[in-house]
């Protein structure tokens, strides 16, 4: 009985946290990433106590589990989206891991799936060489690109002109970010997002996500794709959602697919994203396996107002 209640009194407080959005240190803010599997604990847990008439835990963990299920479920479905007909951006990002993800892969996916912009995280200058080498810069002839030794280095390529701006505040890890001139008075607002994990230092992390722009009603449609070392389950990353943004794998019911690791373990979340301006409609999004990554590779097809 006692073994029972401490893991009942576990699981209230970590259900707690998620549902008041307090995602706490680095111990807390990882394992609320892994909320889905919470759930499933959370409902064994409650079968097996209420089977042996522990009631009042198996009730109260059984009504929780079923709370947080309520909440994380409805991300396998897609939902709404403005009804636009301006022209459609095609969105990908892809975390380099110190860059060394296969470049040929990477423009191979540029290719097929007639992407327009490109974010890097963890980019190198060895992975920029190398992605020139593979033809990347044929594909995306205008960049922003500020490699680096390590993970700290990202940019961005597009296949149309970009003028740099700094729209990102502080962070570890380069965020760059660029207006896209898409011709015809048409613009977008691009970031090539990547905080650092919560697990080195959750307080930069907040700070970093929380530092990241609005969407600005009054200007170009704003995307921020990349690695937010951060789930839906995060209150930090929904508090930035809910400024104005879509997720565009909860929009289109893959919010539960995978981006890190690429392998089993540890158990496998959703930190890599494509945030879009509730003012334009997600009409695709897909996760690509990326060899020589830990992340997979996120892509978007976006309709702008």
């Amino acid at each position: 009985m006692v073994f029972f209640a401490i893991l009942a009194a576990v699981f209230v407080v970590f259900a707690a946290m998620r549902l008041f959005g307090v995602d706490g240190g680095r111990l807390t803010a990882s394992l609320i990433a892994l909320t889905p599997y919470w759930i499933v604990c959370g409902l064994l847990l409650a079968a097996l106590t209420l089977a042996l008439r522990h009631w009042w835990i198996g009730g109260t963990v059984l009504v929780l589990a079923l709370v947080l299920g309520g909440v994380v479920v409805p991300r396998a479905f897609s939902s709404a989206q403005p009804q636009v007909h301006g022209r459609t951006l095609h969105v990908m990002s892809s975390n380099m891991y110190y860059g060394e993800a296969d470049p040929q892969t990477i423009v191979r996916l540029v290719r097929e799936n007639q992407v327009d912009v490109l974010n890097l995280l963890e980019l190198t200058p060895q992975g920029v060489s190398a992605l020139e080498a593979a033809g990347l810069f044929e594909l995306l002839p205008h960049r922003v690109l500020e490699p680096a030794r390590r993970g700290a280095g990202s940019g961005l390529a597009s296949r149309y002109p970009v003028t740099q701006l700094s729209l990102a505040g502080p962070s570890e890890f380069a965020q760059p970010s660029a207006r896209l001139d898409l011709g015809g008075g048409v613009s977008v607002e691009v970031v090539a997002v990547h905080p650092t994990a919560p697990v080195a230092d959750a307080g930069a992390w907040k700070s970093e996500i929380a530092g990241l722009p609005h969407p600005d009603p009054d200007g170009p449609v704003r995307i921020l794709a990349g690695d937010f070392n951060a789930t839906l389950d995060h209150g930090t990353l929904r508090d930035l959602i809910a400024t104005g943004y879509t997720d565009a794998g909860d929009a289109t019911g893959e919010g539960f697919t995978s981006t890190w690791p690429s392998k089993l373990l540890p158990p496998p979340v959703t930190i890599d994203h494509v945030l879009v301006d509730q003012r334009a409609a997600v009409t695709a999004y897909r996760v690509f396996p990326m060899p020589n990554s830990d992340h997979k590779a996120v892509f978007a097809a976006i309709t702008l107002p």
